[in-house]
């Protein structure tokens, strides 16, 4: 099967259900994990993946950061205008023909989170 495998973060809601929600705007949190021989062509598959998200309407920005340590887990820190426009870019045939070009055995745990606001320490 092409492309990673995607694995749930949280037991209580699907990113499934998390796209539906309606939410906005929210941060993508997506790990992932990486075998070692693999990071060169996951970087590259990766420069093509975000390049096209970034051009769809609702993209805001798009980081990368890795394990340090010369570690092989990423995490993608991606904030969107809302879980709609999210699910639009995620629905169009290129995208998941992108998907499909990453490496066999690579694990992605995708996460969309809101701000919350906590008295005295932030604002959402």
């Amino acid at each position: 099967m092409p492309g990673p495998e995607i694995r749930q973060v949280d037991r209580n809601v699907s990113f499934v259900d998390q796209l539906a929600s309606g939410a906005g705007p929210v941060v993508l949190i997506n790990t992932f994990h990486v075998e070692p021989g693999t990071v060169e062509r996951m970087l590259e598959c990766y420069a093509l993946d975000a390049a096209f998200m970034r051009a769809q309407p609702g993209c805001i920005s798009a980081q990368l950061h890795r394990g340090v340590g010369n570690s092989s887990m990423f995490v993608n820190y991606a904030v969107w205008e809302s879980a709609e426009a999210l699910d639009r870019a995620r629905s169009k045939p290129e995208f998941r023909a992108l998907v499909d070009l990453f490496p066999e055995g690579m694990i992605a745990s995708p996460l969309l989170v809101e701000k919350v606001a906590v008295p005295g320490i932030c604002l959402a």
